[in-house]
């Protein structure tokens, strides 16, 4: 039995598709931040960035709708 957390995804891609995501949504609400520890950040650029997360795969999705 293998022992997974959050922390380490069972697809090593996943986590780097996810961090260069973050990356690119960062850079679009203008929050400067960088590879490996991001404890510095404020709340609110913390959440500017996973709101924008959020939006794009909302409308990643709708487009799938059409």
């Amino acid at each position: 039995m293998s022992n997974n957390s959050s922390n380490n995804p069972v697809v090593p891609q996943a986590r780097e598709a996810l961090d260069k995501f973050k990356m690119e949504a960062a850079r679009e609400v203008g929050v400067n931040i960088k590879q490996g520890y991001n404890g510095d950040l404020t709340s609110r650029e913390s959440g500017s960035v996973g709101g924008q997360m959020v939006k794009k795969m909302i409308e990643a999705y709708e487009n799938s709708m059409k």
